[in-house]
């Protein structure tokens, strides 16, 4: 017989932890690991495709770029899913389990790429094919597992609590801190290994992460109460005879197979993208001018603002796994106490930033807000952009005054990821609650999805504008690769993408009074 769902008002207290209930710690573990085995994996990803595949640059960022939105762009369905059919706990398990195989198909590594010299004088590049399409499908489990995983682990974060719980804000606040842990420790771990030991040990190790934390969800189930369990729609018949789940699981493997081909055709991602994109603002800016009130209608057309701001900084602030993936491997000393620090270690710098400095912030804003400081919304998105154009900015200057046989020091990108991890501070504290604040009720969720489309969007702009430093092949030999020419052309990205942010944030900092009356009372 079915149980009826229980609530936050009747979990028990004992079963509580240093002021929160048990459940959310066994949330922030299995989170964690997720997160330890996205990172990993997506630190290895760009050079897995142009040193193991030899892919060149323009084509492994196009593949990254894909893999990444998708992955961004899928939470949207997976989360209405669970809703109506599965409930938060099953789509958390069944996600946990698709992206295990997926890393279990990335660790399948096959032949190394090969470049065959032709009679008239040009080389043909041979790939190992199935193992190459194991790695497509393996990007198409990980997709889809995202979906149903990264969405509703945050809801059940929610449900532990009744709804005016004052300890809401600080279980988000441990469960971003599990994220940003997992994010700084996985880079550093998977990346060494992956690049020291081979690109297998790096995929694995990211799986053996995943893999980890769907045990600690598997095991801690009790901790949650019942409270993310299906709803009552997950037993009833939803084609014939055939209830909801069996449809769902067999729909999500064509939807592998979707994503699949997808993952190789990237420029029919980027059409689906912006036609999604361009749906989605034409319905909300129909609803904003014929089916709300003018204050409502100022509130949207503010928000949506904010949400072109959060598309802008996360193609800035996704370079990260691209094109300063890239520089870093080609263009930086990476000396560091007599050895050599991997490429895609450095990716643990900007998390750990976070980690480090999100304390200050907890503390800043509220102290703010007791003496009448606290900065406006449109204020803080400025100052984003601010962080993000001087770190590009230092990287720019590096590039240009710095250069030592086409290598800058390492300190230089160590400085600019600590500016780029206070940016993603700054826009932290604000994305999310101007979604609540500023939207009207009945579409605050799909509002709260256009955040994720809006991110999905900037991870496919990001790698589209890390192209333009490109590597036509990787060869065996790059004996022939002038550095001093990829130092002059990542200089010009750096430049151009420095100035871009100040731009946007002077602009932002000039629209404040405008955008504040408009927000009519919202801070």
């Amino acid at each position: 017989m079915h149980q009826p769902l229980k609530t936050p008002s009747t979990l028990a207290a004992p079963d509580e932890l240093f002021g929160h209930p048990k459940g959310l710690y066994v949330l922030f573990l299995t989170e964690m690991w997720e997160r330890f085995s996205f990172y990993g994996m997506r630190a290895l990803l760009v050079f897995y495709l142009t040193k193991h595949f030899l892919f060149g640059d323009q084509v492994a960022l196009g593949i990254y770029g894909a893999y990444v939105a998708l992955g961004y762009a899928t939470p949207v369905i997976g989360g209405l899913i669970a809703d109506r059919y599965l409930g938060q706990r099953v789509s958390v398990t069944f996600g946990a389990i698709l992206m295990c195989l997926g890393h279990l198909g990335m660790a399948v590594e096959g032949a190394g790429a090969q470049v065959l010299e032709n009679a008239d004088g040009t080389s043909t590049i041979v790939r190992d094919e199935p193992a190459l399409q194991i790695f497509y499908f393996s990007l198409a489990l990980l997709i889809v597992g995202i979906g149903f995983l990264k969405p509703n682990i945050a809801t059940i974060v929610s449900s532990l609590y009744p709804p005016e719980d004052p300890r809401r804000a600080s279980a988000y606040t441990l469960f971003q801190m599990g994220i940003m842990l997992g994010a700084a420790l996985s880079a550093g771990i998977c990346g060494y290994l992956g690049e020291t030991y081979g690109w297998a040990y790096g995929f694995g190790t990211a799986g053996i992460g995943m893999l980890v934390g769907l045990i600690v969800f598997l095991t801690g189930q009790k901790h949650l109460h019942g409270v993310a369990e299906p709803p009552p729609a997950y037993r009833k018949p939803l084609l014939g005879p055939i209830t909801a789940a069996p449809v769902i699981y067999v729909g999500s493997l064509a939807a592998v197979g979707m994503f699949w081909f997808f993952v190789q055709q990237t420029t029919l991602v980027g059409y689906m993208l912006a036609a999604f994109s361009i749906a989605v603002v034409g319905y909300v800016l129909f609803v904003s001018f014929y089916q709300c009130t003018p204050v409502q209608r100022d509130r949207m057309l503010v928000l949506l603002a904010f949400q072109l701001a959060m598309t802008f900084f996360a193609t800035l602030f996704e370079q990260a796994g691209g094109a300063l993936n890239l520089f870093a491997d080609r263009n930086v000393d990476r000396q560091f106490w007599g050895s050599e620090v991997r490429a895609s270690q450095l990716q643990s710098i900007m998390p750990m930033t976070i980690v480090l400095l999100a304390p200050l912030f907890a503390w800043l804003w509220p102290a703010l807000s007791r003496v009448g400081r606290d900065p406006r919304s449109p204020v803080k998105y400025g100052l984003t952009m601010v962080f993000m154009g001087l770190g590009f900015g230092l990287l720019a200057w590096a590039t240009f005054a710095f250069d030592r046989d086409g290598q800058i020091d390492l300190a230089w990108l160590v400085s600019a990821y600590v500016l780029f991890g206070v940016a993603d501070l700054l826009i932290v504290s604000v994305s999310y609650s101007t979604v609540t604040a500023l939207s009207i009720p009945r579409i605050v969720g799909m509002m709260m999805g256009t955040s994720m489309l809006a991110i999905s969007a900037a991870n496919y702009l990001a790698a589209q504008v890390a192209a333009v430093v490109t590597v036509a092949n990787k060869n065996a030999d790059l004996s022939a690769y002038s550095m001093q020419d990829s130092l002059a052309a990542y200089h010009q990205l750096f430049f151009g993408l420095s100035v871009a942010a100040i731009l946007f944030a002077l602009a932002l900092f000039a629209a404040t009074p405008l955008m504040a009356r408009r927000m009519h009372g919202v801070h």
